[in-house]
């Protein structure tokens, strides 16, 4: 259901932006009443715009996956440029490559320096292919895990952005040892001595997402969805049977109410109906009062006390 009404709203949008450059030309020179006829044409499609986002008031799970996999979601890269300044990209594992599917580096999160990294997709064909559709190989998570180092040397936060199917299943990947780097970026971050804050924005699938995310506070957008592997793969594995996604989508309970529900995700940040691409600005907004509130709760632990705090966390869930 979801897909056809943002499909519908999409070219709602076109319409209405259209009219208004129409409107811009025709006021240049004058206005008339074709100018005040886009103008009642403009006010019908936004509420028809309105009438159709109402219907994602309840959406289901498999609905919540949809909008978490939407090419034009926020991703990493525009939440760097929204909630922080002074970014400097880190490039490569120092051992054997480059990954573009983790993004990251160090920045300035309202004056306070943190390393910043996460899952990176493209928009394009061509972008999600360089970035292989968000999943990582080892040399990603190698070079997370370099990130990862550097900050607890120089006492920096971390802060991760988790949007990904999960990590790649290529045979290059696999011979690159991708269950090892895993394991490792798993066990580095349960030790590490300074706060982690995780945000799930997209999907979070499988290890390839939980690598990134043992921190102590989990945050998921609205529409985000986070979970044990992706629900084409419960499917396959379970049922042997992958027309019964609606069914798995519920049976994981994998939305972000579901998961703060039972205690797994801290905080849930709010989207506008139909997902954070229709106002972008309000979820950067309320995002950066939701990673500051929690750094500065977290800033006030003890390098034992943000490991134990972990700790609990994982082994309660």
């Amino acid at each position: 259901m979801v897909d056809k009404i943002l499909d519908q709203t999409a070219k709602i949008d076109k319409k209405i932006e259209a009219l208004k450059n129409e409107q811009e030309s025709l006021n240049g020179i004058t206005v008339d009443d074709k100018y005040y006829e886009n103008e009642e044409e403009i006010e019908h499609l936004k509420k028809l715009r309105s009438d159709l986002l109402e219907q994602c008031r309840d959406l289901t799970p498999e609905d919540h996956v949809h909008i978490a996999r939407l090419a034009d979601r926020p991703h990493i890269t525009d939440f760097i440029d929204a909630l922080f300044t002074d970014f400097f990209e880190q490039r490569g594992d120092h051992l054997c490559d480059e990954d573009a599917a983790i993004y990251g580096g160090i920045a300035l999160f309202h004056k306070i320096p943190v390393t910043v990294l996460g899952h990176r997709k493209g928009r394009t064909v061509e972008e999600n292919v360089a970035c292989r559709f968000g999943m990582p190989s080892p040399e990603g998570y190698r070079k997370a895990m370099r990130m990862f180092k550097e900050a607890e040397k120089f006492h920096r936060p971390i802060i991760t952005f988790i949007d990904t199917p999960g990590a790649y299943p290529g045979m290059e990947a696999e011979a690159h040892g991708q269950g090892e780097a895993i394991a490792r970026s798993l066990a580095m971050m349960s030790h590490l001595t300074v706060p982690v804050i995780s945000v799930v924005t997209g999907e979070g699938n499988s290890g390839g997402a939980l690598a990134l995310s043992v921190a102590n506070r989990l945050l998921m957008l609205k529409y985000a969805v986070y979970s044990v592997l992706s629900p084409e793969g419960f499917c396959s594995i379970l049922f042997k049977d992958t027309s019964r996604k609606t069914e798995a989508c519920s049976l994981m309970h994998l939305t972000a109410d579901d998961l703060y529900q039972n205690k797994m995700a801290d905080e849930v940040i709010d989207e506008p109906l139909g997902g954070a691409s229709f106002d972008p600005v309000t979820v950067y907004d309320a995002l950066d009062k939701a990673i500051y509130k929690n750094l500065k709760e977290l800033e006030k632990m003890s390098a034992s006390q943000l490991v134990a705090d972990r700790h609990r966390k994982f082994r309660r869930i």
